[in-house]
């Protein structure tokens, strides 16, 4: 069997005396199969498989079925590798027709036997064999022969099409060669058809109609298809010649089965001869070939076949294969030696020539325009195409979230790199995965290679720490690109290895192999399931070489003769043990594929005609690709010319020169063949010569023995390395398929790009545009000219990165990435959009790609609108005021979760004139905007739209910017002189509808939805010279250009829009004059221009209603321009009214014409006329339409498209009569709020609520038809927004409150736009206010278009559909642990009163509170809630809710008057032990807070905490306390929110004691003295009372969480984590880490304070022993928490001296985020859990107790405070997760607080209380809201109890106790629903009232469940607290 490849052998050496070149024989096919019968009984025999009763029948059978019981035997893998090793390609399967398909119907398929045909085929594949599988062989079955009989010849076709397609579907994916029909004449025989002629027209039609198939619904990726045919004619010549024909389009190779008789050798070559006369100039596949009579064949095997391929070839046909089975038996020593001697023969005739020498000698004489011709011609169907990055280049956050050093680190932090750049930040990738997403969908490659960083991974290279926020990085980044269609192709190791490894020799110890293959083993592990293309190493010749040889590269190590080889040695092994791993343990169940990079440049040799530098350019290939290609791709060891030259070297020189280190057998056998594809990076070519005397000294030169040069004439890039050398790429693909992958292996071409400078033009790289298109043609000559199997082309690289020891000077990328802005914005280069094109057509194609087909768009139905009566006065829509104007600020922003439906449409606009540019360009004529804006003074800055954004010119740009968006529409406006330049069909304008054809086409190509504006406000100016749209003329002339446009792009438009904005057309061109026309009559034009453009817009919709709609299919309605008008007074009617008749005239002008009854509204036409009248006039100003009009115009849309921005409050007002204003007739005055958001547009501010009002208003007003939001969005004044946060706070609330319109209220919404794509020229506002999603940069004249984070937000609003909840959002039932403790919290000045009480002192807020100005209303605690004087009702409340635990504090004051030990108050102190007694007494347990920001006056008379004395002063104090109270008080709080005391009171002085002159200074040293008291008063109970008292004592830290403002974004990143270092770790850290001041806070504070000319920092220090003093003084962590920030950086100037400018951070809150009665509060649940995960994580899991968390309110009361239960339900339920899901030591819970009370600077206006007090009423009554019984019932139930489980005991209601008040005799009065009641009245109407709403939201319950079952929507429910609450 070993002559197989002895077949081989014979035919290279023959191959050109057969007129078969050498690149073809890489692919020829040796075909063998299917095992004889003899064959498979010596199998089983051999194998003891088969029992004997069962060999005879069995073997008979094998050929035809393989997958008979038991024939597949365990010897079959060993067989086919056999095969394969000796030279066999294919192998033949028949497929039996009758057992895959038993009855001939392919829905009742054998699964077991097509199971064991997909086995065989994967063994296969498994043993490198490719099938060749016949579909059917003899006989046709007979169940088939009898659904065929007496029908026609297509019915047996139609039956075999079936089972075809079947076979296909079912086994495609591991088949790629096809033959229908075998052996012929038995399949004729066995047709039931009489007539041959029949029989061959159903043999010819069944394999035709098989061949469509395959071509049309399998679009084989190289797949082919034939029919196996033989020279024998078998019919009759009719017969034959019908075959012939039918057969001739339908065969990608012609498939032939030959007998030659050795006797009868010129008959056959006659048939043959004939035959091929037949079919001319075909490749041919010798499927069957049998020899009769040959008794020489024992002599030569070969000399038959070799005259058969020579009688092929003569008639011009090629053979592309032959069987081979009857040569596999000729084995005999004979036979062998004459094999020999063939050889030897041909040896003399063509010497054997190395790879190298082949490929050179192939190009040697190309000339030099044959060698940089282009090709016309695209890469072969499933080619892949992609783009790379490296994980040290990109990702930056070099030390976060727990990622470990790498070497790269290391070596940029030492200033290795070019001007001492690192890699810290690099391209920031780390947080903008979505970002980086964002560009491919732009970009759309199949393929995205990157690599994953070792150490942020395995921080410490091994799998002791696994870092999961890494890991969790690369999982999203994975799932993120599956999403987008993206394959990733993932990087093991690119360079960066953990700094911890390298500590213990890096690659030069051997134990890091193990370390690698863990490494890899986890990656299999996690991400696998997801990844298909595994890469080991990337380039690693450049480890070895720059970071061992030249040290170049980390590690910097320099030497090149050792550590380099014994590195690569390592790496060798280290990739083959992972893919061994792989092969073993994931490959069956992953499916995946496992290479390296190796990285290789193309060596010409300096002097073509020296051998020596031939040779030295071949071993200047093998020392660079060879040393790693060799032993994988060929025999597992180093290649022959690099063991030779090192060995001659070192023995030339007296010391060892290279050590190169040697394998094993074991391990050359453990490395060979581990590669499923050999990845090639290349960039350039090198001219290489012989060294004439060698050196011995260690170099890569010099042990190579060649020296390197380039060619001048070659172009030169930014990096001295890189030359443009394109025809090397496809000699260097060449090299590698003769030397390494020949057939077997595919080649992925996986980094090849150039570097551009960082100066000069950035973007328009049109250097690297050549570079990509030479070098991509000359990969696809080699695939197409030279049959290399390249599989894919990846450009390197995705985005501008760190390159390596240059730093950030050279620019790779095809994204340029500005590394001097933070925001590290990403802007596509011209080398983006070509290679984006590339991608699109596959290559280059020769001719034009045809029009796209235009997708089918979901369209709303045809339907008429339905007939509507006119408005009324006002409307009925005034229902919409009377539902949503009531709603409290709670009910109206409360966020609400969902998702739109399937079909919902997504869109971006634009308009022509905005954005086009080419005013003038290639025969447009002028608009009245291009005579407009050339007018000085009409445009803010004098600017024009003659270049706009250019995208006349920018087509391919548009189309990227919209991909990446993912966006299902795309509106723009066509400009209607640059179709017809003088407005006029008698001048179209080609080019103009040329620009308007590919823009529809490439929308269409990408599916993108073309919604087409006719007219935004462009007109030509022609028209305007002849009276504009005052003329009637213009109806017949817009119906023209509407028409035209119709019939030209109709067939792919389906969304018209006829107007935009019609009003603001007619009021602002004709009215104001503040667009033009710039027509100033303002009572009369704007409504005569009205009703025109109505006219107008029915004639347009009657022409394509009437000639185009059946056959286009397509909607067309106009797009009134609408803000929501609120009235200032609702339950005013006349400010409803007003509202209502702003809306008629701003909407209904138009709408009501249309939607309703073709007339203008009512109230319009009654104002106007009255007012008409009332000015003299003999008629209305407004113009009446005839009755036909009015039934023409009615009914002329199909949809209800509007723009809308913004909201306006509406009041009734009277206008004066003159002068004449369409702005007057209304009668009304606009205002807005001032607490509103602003914008760069005067009149728009964001008002989101206004948003879900209005859709509500339009499905009122016009019968809820099919409505589309065409724009909405907001500008930003600013040159650059790349990180418009503002902008996505309005799209994150408007589209919200859109969903809450179409899920909450059935507004038929079917899709929404953003306005606008892109930055663009906004009218007479010029191109200051920018409302793009994508920047553009006017300045620049590319202008380049730049996604802003909005953008990448709109993009993922896309993606979800909507705004689905987060899972780390829903809501978890479950209960906290068993005792739990529940408390509520008060402290003394805010609830006491008694400020002089029984020889209380003086406190710092009695003076603070009694100074003029600093309290809100001058209010003070003197009083409070008087709960000096109160204990009982306290405790009664506090037994009400059911608190284990009651939080207070003890006012210093009232103990020690002047703040010392040197007087004690018992009157004070007995106060607090009969209050304790009390609690005790209710089973309540103290938690007693010592100091809460109450400081005796006396002691801040001597410093306060500024004076250090005060430590002492605090630990008497405390000493007292443990000794009064400690036997019942077992737990203590010693400070309440240090940070308040110290920031507040002494830093910006808005807190007693209101010190803000040394904020630079006080305040850390207030902090400072703060936690010494701290550590002091710990410690003395630690030493002195614990051990008899038992108690716990802490602090209590308070900490708002931080949010970076944007979280793709290091610099805000790392401002929250600052921002929580300087507020919570200020303090913690000290106590619950080091005793020391955390790392952030003491560098910036010393960086700051040595800047400002200070010797020593502005933060004081502690002694090592106060260090040690400090640190653990804590049994808890107590943590005050409320509300969460964005944070931002904010560089401060250098010379301010303060807390905030040392922090550097600003904060800001989320628009969507709800409120509360605090400016500094907002509703933000998720951040309570973050916080306790963080402080779990941050400080080594301490045990915590939440000591405060609550929230406020403002105004009147309101008992039924829902949104206080709210804010407990959601900031509890967080408080739960961190428990049950995150692991946190929570022990307790207290919510502040109980009662309202005075809170502080704004005294009593903010309430936080879970009891309302009456502070009008001396008596200050108490009474509960509905969040305390809400609150009890948390408390009662231990958490939330699972309402799947039915009813929980601890939700049954009990009596409500209610407290006695202090003076029953006095009835207070309480305002309730507008009675005055007493208190208890008012409480019974409350829970009547509570009780009616718990009724209530049961049936809103029961109507939600109803309605969901109805609705068509999404079943998953939104997780929004309205209904309930």
């Amino acid at each position: 069997m070993e002559l197989i490849c002895r077949t081989v052998i014979f035919f290279l050496s023959v191959s050109p005396s057969l007129g078969i070149d050498r690149e073809f024989i890489q692919n020829f096919i040796t075909i063998a199969g299917p095992l004889p019968s003899e064959s498979v009984n010596k199998l089983h025999r051999q194998n003891q498989v088969l029992p004997e009763e069962h060999q005879g029948p069995a073997a008979a059978e094998a050929p035809d079925d393989l997958c008979q019981q038991d024939l597949v035997a365990p010897e079959l893998p060993r067989y086919f590798s056999h095969l394969r090793e000796i030279g066999v390609t294919h192998y033949k399967v028949f497929l039996p027709w009758a057992a895959v398909l038993p009855t001939g119907d392919a829905g009742e398929p054998d699964e077991a036997r097509v199971r064991c045909y997909r086995e065989l085929l994967r063994t296969l594949a498994a043993a490198r064999l490719r099938p060749v599988v016949v579909l059917h062989h003899q006989r046709i079955p007979g169940a088939v022969a009898a659904r065929a009989t007496g029908r026609k010849a297509k019915a047996f076709a139609d039956l075999f099409v079936e089972y075809a397609e079947f076979s296909f579907r079912v086994f495609g994916d591991l088949v790629d060669v096809w033959l229908t029909f075998s052996d012929l004449p038995e399949v004729l025989k066995s047709l039931p058809y009489g007539d041959p002629q029949q029989r061959a027209q159903a043999i010819g039609a069944a394999h035709t109609a098989a061949y469509t198939v395959y071509q049309e619904k399998y679009p084989p990726a190289g797949g082919k298809l034939s029919i196996a045919l033989g020279v024998d004619n078998v019919l009759d010549s009719a017969s034959s010649e019908l075959l012939s024909a039918s057969l001739q389009d339908s065969l990608d190779f012609l498939s032939l089965s030959l007998e030659y008789c050795c006797g009868n050798e010129t008959d056959f070559y006659k048939k043959l001869s004939e035959f091929q006369n037949v079919w001319k100039d075909r490749e041919i596949l010798i499927f069957n070939l049998k020899f009769l009579d040959c008794c020489s064949m024992e002599e030569n095997p070969f000399m038959s076949v070799a005259a058969i391929v020579t009688a092929i070839s003569k008639e011009g046909s090629r053979t592309i294969g032959y069987d081979v089975n009857e040569l596999l038996d000729f084995s005999s020593p004979h036979v062998l030696s004459k094999i020999n001697t063939l050889r030897e023969n041909s040896d003399a005739v063509l010497a054997p020539r190395s790879s190298y020498q082949t490929v050179w000698e192939m190009f040697a004489q190309q000339p030099e325009l044959e060698r940089d011709s282009f090709l016309q011609d695209v890469f072969p169907s499933g080619f892949l195409w992609g783009t790379s990055t490296g994980a040290f280049n990109i990702e930056g956050a070099w030390a976060a979230d727990g990622k470990g050093e790498s070497i790269w680190d290391q070596f940029g932090h030492a200033g290795h790199v070019y001007m001492n750049q690192t890699a810290d930040v690099a391209c920031d990738s780390y947080y903008k995965t979505s970002y980086d997403v964002h560009l491919l969908r732009g970009l759309r490659p199949q393929l995205y290679k990157f690599s994953l960083s070792w150490p942020r991974i395995f921080p410490i290279g091994t799998n002791e720490t696994v870092n999961s926020k890494g890991v969790d990085y690369y999982s999203q980044l994975i799932n993120r690109l599956l999403d987008s269609n993206v394959e990733p192709m993932v990087t093991l190791f690119h360079w960066d290895l953990p700094q911890a490894l390298q500590v213990l020799g890096g690659w030069q110890n051997e134990s890091i192999i193990d370390a690698f293959v863990n490494y890899a083993d986890f990656c299999f592990t996690t991400f696998g399931d997801r990844v298909k293309f595994w890469i080991t190493f990337h380039e690693p010749w450049v480890i070895s070489y720059a970071g061992y040889g030249t040290g170049e590269h980390p590690p910097g190590i320099t030497d090149p003769g050792v550590a380099s080889y014994k590195v690569a040695h390592t790496i060798l092994k280290a990739h083959a043990k992972v893919w061994h791993l792989y092969n073993d343990k994931y490959r069956s169940q992953q499916l995946g594929k496992v290479g390296l990079v190796l990285n290789s440049d193309w060596a010409e040799p300096r002097t073509p005609s020296d051998s020596e530098d031939v040779r030295a350019s071949e071993r200047y290939l093998q020392f660079m690709l060879g040393w790693f290609a060799h032993p994988i791709f060929v025999n597992g060891d180093y290649p022959d010319i690099l063991k030779a030259q090192i060995q001659e070297v070192n023995q030339q020189c007296s010391t060892t020169v290279a050590e190169l280190p040697l394998f094993t057998e074991e391990e050359k056998s453990w490395v060979k063949g581990t590669a499923d594809f050999f990845g090639l990076s290349h960039y350039t070519s090198r001219l290489v010569s012989a060294v004439a005397a060698g050196t011995c000294t260690p170099g890569y030169e010099s042990i190579g023995n060649f020296s390197l040069h380039v060619d001048p004439s070659w172009p030169q890039t930014a990096s001295p390395w890189v030359h443009v050398v394109p025809w090397g790429l496809r000699r260097l693909l060449k090299f590698v398929s003769l030397e390494y992958t020949g057939t077997k292996i595919p080649i992925y071409i996986a980094g090849n790009g150039m570097p551009t400078e960082d100066t000069g033009d950035l973007l328009n790289d049109t250097q690297r545009v050549d570079y990509f298109r030479r070098y991509i043609n000359e990969a696809l000559k080699a695939v197409t000219l030279d049959t290399v199997d390249v599989r894919s082309y990846i450009a390197r690289s995705l985005v501008d990165g760190f390159e390596g020891p240059m730093g950030y000077s050279l620019k790779f990328g095809l994204h340029h990435v500005n590394f001097e802005d933070s925001n590290r914005p990403r802007t596509p280069k011209a080398s983006a959009y070509f290679y984006s094109s590339v991608i699109e057509k596959n290559g280059f194609p020769s001719t034009v790609l045809k029009r796209s087909t235009p997708v089918v768009f979901d369209l709303p139905a045809p339907s008429k609108l339905p007939n509507l009566p006119a408005s009324e006065v006002p409307s009925k829509s005034k229902v919409v005021w009377e539902k949503f104007s009531s709603q409290t600020s709670f009910e109206r922003d409360m966020y609400f979760y969902g998702t739109f439906p399937e079909d919902f449409s997504w869109g971006v606009s634009s308009s022509s004139y905005q954005i086009e540019g080419g005013w003038d360009a290639d025969g447009k004529g002028p608009s009245i905007w291009d005579n407009f804006t050339h007018i000085p003074g009409n445009v803010n800055n004098n600017d024009t739209g003659d270049i706009a954004c250019d995208s006349y010119h920018k087509v391919e740009e548009d189309i990227y910017l919209l991909r990446a968006l993912g966006v299902k529409n795309y509106r723009f406006s066509l400009s209607w002189p640059r179709i017809f330049p003088n407005g006029r069909n008698n001048s179209v304008n080609s080019y103009g509808v040329d620009y308007y054809n590919r823009l529809i086409d490439g929308l269409v190509a990408n599916n993108i939805t073309p919604i087409v504006t006719l007219y935004h406000w462009d007109l030509p100016q022609a028209l305007q010279d002849i009276g504009g749209w005052e003329s009637t003329v213009l109806i017949d002339l817009f119906d023209s250009f509407a028409d035209f446009c119709f019939q030209t792009f109709g067939d792919r438009v389906k969304f018209w829009i006829t107007f935009n904005e019609p009003q603001i057309l007619a009021w602002l061109g004709y009215g104001t004059g503040y667009f033009p026309p710039n027509v100033k009559d303002p009572g009369s034009a704007p409504y005569k221009v009205a009703h025109i453009l109505l006219k107008a817009h029915a004639r347009v919709y009657h022409t394509y209603d009437d000639k185009y709609r059946a056959s286009q299919g397509g909607v067309i309605a106009l797009c009134p321009y609408i803000n929501w008008a609120e009235p200032q007074t609702p339950s005013d009617p006349r400010d409803v009214e007003a509202a209502d008749r702003y809306l008629q005239f701003l909407v209904g002008w138009f709408a009501h014409p249309v939607f309703k009854n073709g007339d203008y509204p009512d109230v319009m036409k009654w104002k106007v006329g009255n007012r008409s009248e009332l000015q003299n006039l003999p008629s209305s100003r407004l113009p009446v339409f005839t009755a036909e009009e009015r039934e023409y115009i009615r009914g002329t849309a199909d949809v209800f498209f509007f723009n809308t921005y913004t909201t306006k409050i509406v009041t009734h007002s009277t206008s004066p009569l003159t002068p004449f204003s369409y702005e007057y007739d209304q009668e009304v005055s606009i205002t807005v709020d001032s607490s509103w958001p602003s914008s760069a547009l005067a009149g728009h501010h964001p008002v989101a609520w206004g948003m879900r009002r209005v859709l509500n208003w339009i499905k009122e007003e016009y019968g809820n038809p099919p409505i589309y939001v065409i724009e909405n969005g907001v500008g930003i004044k600013t040159n650059s927004d790349v990180d418009d946060n503002a902008r996505i706070f309005y799209y994150k609330t408007y589209i919200d409150e859109a969903l809450k319109a179409y899920r909450l209220d059935g507004v038929n919404l079917r899709g929404y736009n953003a306005w606008s794509a892109m930055d663009n020229f906004e009218w007479v506002d010029g191109y200051d206010p920018r409302f793009g999603l994508y920047q553009v940069d006017f300045d620049n004249p590319n202008r380049p278009r730049t996604p802003k984070r909005s953008a990448v937000y709109y993009a993922e609003i896309i993606r979800n559909n909507g705004i689905p909840l987060p899972k780390e959002d829903e809501f978890l039932y479950g209960e906290f642990p068993e005792n739990f403790w529940w408390s509520v919290a008060t402290a003394a000045y805010q609830i006491e009163g008694g400020w002089r009480a029984d020889g209380k002192g003086l406190s710092i807020w009695d003076k603070f509170s009694h100074t003029p100005l600093r309290i809100s209303n001058d209010d003070t605690g003197d009083v409070a809630c008087d709960s000096y004087h109160k204990i009982e009702e306290d405790v009664e409340m506090l037994k009400s809710l059911k608190v284990s635990h009651y939080r207070f504090s003890i006012s210093w004051s009232r103990i020690l008057p002047d703040g010392t030990t040197r007087y004690i108050n018992e009157m004070g102190l007995n106060y607090y032990e009969r209050l304790i007694d009390a609690l005790l007494a209710a089973n309540i347990k103290p938690q007693v807070t010592l100091y809460h920001w109450d400081l005796p006056q006396a002691l801040q008379n001597v410093g306060g905490w500024e004076n250090d004395t005060i430590v002492q002063r605090f630990k008497e104090y405390a000493e007292l306390l443990f000794q009064r109270l400690g036997d019942k008080v077992k737990f203590w709080i010693t400070l309440n929110e240090p940070y308040n005391t110290a920031y507040l009171g002494y830093g910006v002085g808005t807190a007693a004691p209101g010190i803000s002159v040394r904020p630079g200074r006080a305040p850390y040293v207030v902090g400072h003295n703060l936690i010494k008291a701290h550590a002091e008063a710990w410690h003395l109970y630690n030493e002195t009372y614990r051990a008899k008292q038992g108690g716990l004592i802490s602090i209590a830290i308070n900490s708002d969480w931080a949010e970076p403002r944007n979280p793709h974004k290091q610099e805000d990143v790392d401002a929250a984590m600052r921002y929580l270092q300087f507020l919570l770790g200020w303090f913690a850290h000290p106590i619950f880490k080091n005793g020391d001041y955390n790392e952030v806070m003491k560098t910036r504070i010393r960086e700051r304070s040595l800047a400002q000319g200070l010797n020593q920092s502005r933060l004081p220090e502690f002694t090592e022993s106060e260090k040690q003093r400090i640190k653990g003084t804590y049994d808890y962590f107590g943590l005050n928490h409320y509300t969460t920030v964005l944070a931002y950086n904010l560089n401060y100037a250098a010379g301010i001296l303060s807390y905030d400018s040392d922090r550097g951070v600003a904060t800001i809150s989320d628009r969507s985020w709800l409120n509360s009665g605090s400016t500094w509060l907002k509703v933000t649940p998720f951040g309570f859990r973050k916080l306790l995960r963080w402080i779990k994580d941050e400080y080594n899991d301490p045990p915590i107790y939440v000591t405060e968390n609550g929230v406020s309110e403002r105004g009147a009361v309101d008992f039924n405070d829902t949104w206080r239960t709210h804010y407990y339900r959601s900031y509890i339920n967080e408080a739960l997760k961190a428990v049950v899901l995150d692991g946190v030591d929570l022990r307790g819970y207290t919510a502040w607080t109980l009662m309202d009370n005075f809170e502080w600077a704004v005294g009593f206006d903010e309430k936080f209380g879970l009891y309302h007090v009456n502070f009008t009423d001396p008596a200050l009554p108490r009474h509960p809201k509905a969040s305390a019984r809400y609150y009890s019932q948390i408390i009662n139930c231990n958490g939330f109890p699972d309402p799947a489980a039915g009813p929980h005991p601890c939700l049954e209601l009990e009596p409500e106790v209610t407290p006695t008040d202090t003076a029953p005799g006095l009835a207070d009065s309480v305002s309730f629903l507008g009675l005055d009641l007493t208190s208890q009245s008012a409480e019974v109407a409350l829970y009547v009232l509570f009780a009616l709403s718990a009724v209530g939201a049961l049936g809103l319950v029961l109507f939600a469940y109803r309605y969901g079952k109805l609705s068509r929507s999404s079943p998953k429910q939104s997780h929004m607290e309205l209904s309930k609450l």
